[in-house]
């Protein structure tokens, strides 16, 4: 069994493209049968959370593959792209 505090210190990280989604923020479940549905993310803050957050991601307890002692790996790729990030100044081909 883990606890919602044990899985708030663990990186989410995504199967499908290697990417940290963040720390386990919130945990939604069903009401009447105590099942967990989602695993929540909060969006990164905007300008010290002044203006708000970004997108929160929900992970479907379904798509979550295993909780480890450092990570939990998923099964998703699908979720919004940090607008804050900074671009990369140039661009390097291999081909």
């Amino acid at each position: 069994m883990v606890s919602l505090s044990l899985l708030c210190e663990k990186d989410v990280i995504s199967m499908v493209n290697g990417r940290n989604i963040g720390k386990v923020d919130d945990i939604e479940f069903n009401r009447e049968t105590a099942v967990v549905k989602n695993l929540v993310i909060f969006g990164r803050p905007k300008f010290f959370g002044i203006f708000g957050r970004g997108e929160s991601v929900r992970i479907p307890w379904d798509n979550v593959i295993t909780i480890g002692r450092d990570a939990i790996l998923v099964n998703v790729a699908d979720f919004p792209e940090d607008k804050n990030k900074p671009k990369p100044k140039f661009k390097i081909n291999f081909e």
